[in-house]
């Protein structure tokens, strides 16, 4: 008898427990396709299923948009595609979707499922490019400007569930936080250009983090002992300075997450990036165009309001939201991911 023969068929993967916990385990999750009753009991639960990722606020940013055939519309952050689908067929017939996206993990298989609904090749354009450069792009894409253009600043669930993106503490795995796996240093090698003081600006600024000065000491003391390679080596370090700090598990846990936030935020330059994003827009809309802006921590959103306020102001917009756009109370019950959500729009002069 030949090997392949003996082996018999394959059993479905095994895991700890009466459910899988991990990632990696979660296949049904992970193989929609085959699997769509269990995965609708999973959204049902108001959970995100494993390496998928449900867009937020989908109504209201189209509302704010207004997209119409024979439009451009860009999506900056391309990621799972959520947006993107919706904008991609409103636009229909005539008009185009420029995704961008700066992961290239996540984004061939955007590109796959977007281009499988069916719409005309052309009226999909996919590039892989950080929003930072969004006016380099569209000067060969669409030189005449956009119609609209997205941009979702939160990560997708896709990133933050994966262990071995290292966005997570929820599972061990290595200490990296790149947006772009290929470019620039993982956090575990970025915390050994760091000093004391740069770290508590880092924790501070980026996560307005209370304890930023003890935290940061804790973290490089250990590194500079044993080099942190690992998210879990990273959130016990947290946690164990912690014990002093009041408030019980949810606030070690709220800690652990804007020590994480921060440092990311810093490993990726997102700031930086919003930043020339904002910048770039009003260059890269026709006139009447339309931009919205989803934000999901106090960093982001201060800098968009910022932004939009500064343009409104010198005549660049002619309307602005005036009050920031919250998730539904039924999408904040269904999808806990959207309740720190806000949204900022726009339209061009």
């Amino acid at each position: 008898m030949n090997e392949s023969a003996s082996e018999g068929p394959k059993r479905r993967p095994r895991y700890r427990g009466k459910n899988p916990r991990a990632f990696h385990e979660k296949y049904k999750e992970h193989r929609p396709d085959q699997y769509a009753a269990d995965v609708a009991k999973v959204i049902a639960g108001g959970k995100t299923p494993a390496g998928t990722h449900r867009p937020i606020m989908v109504r209201e940013i189209m509302d704010a948009l207004s997209p119409k055939p024979g439009e451009i519309a860009v999506d900056c952050t391309l990621g799972y595609g959520g947006h993107a689908r919706e904008l991609l067929a409103a636009v229909q017939p005539g008009g185009r979707l420029i995704g961008i996206d700066a992961d290239p993990i996540e984004l061939p298989k955007t590109e796959v499922r977007l281009r499988s609904l069916g719409f005309p090749p052309e009226s999909l354009v996919v590039k892989r490019a950080n929003f930072a450069g969004l006016h380099r792009f569209l000067a060969t894409e669409a030189p005449e400007g956009a119609d609209m253009v997205l941009a979702d600043l939160g990560l997708s669930s896709m990133q933050i569930d994966n262990p071995t993106r290292g966005f997570t503490f929820k599972e061990d795995g290595p200490l990296d936080m790149r947006m772009n796996p290929l470019k620039g240093l993982p956090a575990s090698e970025f915390l050994s250009t760091l000093n004391h003081a740069s770290l508590a600006r880092i924790l501070s600024e980026n996560a307005d983090e209370p304890f930023a000065d003890a935290i940061a000491l804790a973290i490089l003391r250990s590194h500079q002992t044993t080099p942190l390679k690992t998210t879990k080596a990273l959130a016990d370090v947290v946690r164990s300075l912690c014990g002093r700090i009041p408030g019980g598990e949810s606030a070690v846990e709220d800690t652990i997450r804007r020590v994480f936030q921060a440092i990311r935020i810093a490993v990726n330059d997102e700031f930086g990036a919003i930043d020339a994003l904002m910048r770039a827009i009003p260059d890269c809309l026709k006139p009447g165009g339309r931009v919205a802006i989803l934000t999901f921590h106090s960093g982001e959103d201060r800098r968009v309001k910022s932004a939009l306020k500064d343009g409104y102001t010198s005549g660049i917009y002619s309307n602005i939201a005036q009050e920031v756009v919250r998730a539904s109370f039924e999408e904040r019950r269904s999808n806990p991911r959207s309740i720190s959500a806000k949204l900022r729009y726009a339209t061009r002069q």
